[in-house]
């Protein structure tokens, strides 16, 4: 309705012709605790917005933004999206956890209009969940299993695997899920053990007990949780004297938690871009002073970066169709192989709008300090049928 009410106008005689600003529309949380992780994100697309009005716009236009509060709720979620389609939105941003931003981004697919979630790593947010003309700003969960398997059998000589679930969300499984893709495909490579807890569960006795009758400690254990369950089972793995390098994924990225494990070491964690200043590209540092110029502080996480990524691949892809038409954008978006952007290179095709491979910076914590300790691409993709297994 906007784009027709707009044309009308143009076709009044004596009017004079007005650009009409670009909408984008976010449909996050601004309150729940969906809302941790959605508004870091979401400050970082307005902050690709911001530079990319700075530089003349998009199509000649300026991009402007509207927001509705999904309040970590599936129904309000659903309600956010029919509101921003209402107020004019031609693309829209859902929160990033897929339970919560796919009635959101169902609304926009009904429009034809694209979406993309913020944030989430289960395959389910995009084409396989909500529909074609809806993408993810992030890196796939498997993709972070697959490269602590990878990176830790090629740098750390792991031969034995324990593996460690915690159930309580679908994006453990997809870490796990990765780990057990990847890891038994590597030389001399074997997971000795598995076993899963509940992330409110105020105790793992149990599963340590299982890990230390073990003929021989195993080299690494692939915990695949989130805090503050995470944190939980880390501090009691090493008190009961478990030393085997502990690996996980990019959801415990940051050193907020740090206090509920004194002098923490031996944790290892890839993300899509350091927040500690020693990234080795200068863009991401230079993404960091930006975000501490608009908000006073630094990014806690990682996952403040996909919001400011998929701004980026977005506007190249409208750029390219001349056009926000969703089909048209998602035909571009559709051809990006190996895409440049400040996080490394993205690809999307006609059967994924995730990433199943990218290049991630190793994150070790040692003595209770995160630092990059290595960059690591998995040698191949995650193959769709291990994504979509459940």
């Amino acid at each position: 309705m906007k784009h027709l009410l707009f044309a009308a106008v143009l076709a009044v005689p004596g009017l004079p012709a007005v650009a009409e600003d670009i909408t984008i529309g976010f449909a996050t949380a601004k309150s729940g605790w969906l809302e941790a992780y959605d508004t870091p994100a979401a400050t970082a697309a307005r902050i690709r917005i911001d530079e990319i009005n700075a530089n003349g716009g998009l199509l000649g236009q300026q991009i402007k933004w509207i927001e509705a509060d999904t309040k970590t709720d599936r129904a309000q979620s659903a309600k956010a999206g029919l509101q921003l389609i209402d107020g004019g939105a031609d693309m829209m941003v859902v929160s990033c956890d897929y339970d919560f931003g796919a009635p959101a981004a169902l609304a926009a697919e009904s429009e034809g209009m694209n979406s993309f979630f913020l944030c989430a790593e289960d395959v389910k947010a995009g084409i396989q969940g909500v529909g074609p003309n809806s993408f993810s700003g992030s890196v796939l969960a498997a993709v972070q299993g697959a490269t602590m398997a990878e990176w830790s059998h090629a740098r750390r000589e792991a031969r034995s695997a324990y593996v460690l679930l915690d159930t309580i969300i679908e994006y453990n499984k997809g870490i796990c899920r990765g780990f057990d893709w990847m890891f038994p495909r590597l030389d001399g490579a074997e997971i000795v053990g598995r076993d899963t807890f509940k992330n409110d569960d105020a105790s793992i006795a149990s599963q340590i007990t299982r890990i230390k009758s073990l003929p021989e400690q195993p080299d690494v254990i692939m915990l695949c949780s989130v805090i503050p369950g995470a944190a939980s089972a880390v501090r009691q793995l090493r008190a009961a004297g478990i030393d085997s390098l502990i690996l996980n994924g990019s959801a415990v990225d940051g050193s907020y938690w740090l206090d509920a494990t004194p002098d923490l070491s031996g944790f290892v964690v890839p993300v899509q871009g350091s927040i500690y200043g020693d990234d080795p590209r200068p863009e991401v540092e230079a993404f960091n002073k930006a975000y501490e110029a608009a908000t006073g502080a630094r990014p806690a996480s990682s996952y403040a970066y996909p919001g400011y990524i998929l701004i980026d691949l977005w506007a190249k892809a409208v750029e390219r169709a001349g056009s926000v038409d969703g089909a048209a954008v998602t035909a571009e978006l559709e051809k990006m192989r190996d895409e440049p952007t400040a996080f490394g290179p993205r690809t999307f095709t006609p059967e994924l709008h995730h990433q199943n491979y990218a290049q991630m910076q190793i994150v070790e914590i040692t003595a209770a300090k995160p630092a990059v300790t290595d960059s690591w691409t998995i040698s191949e993709p995650v193959p769709l049928d291990v994504l979509l297994k459940r």
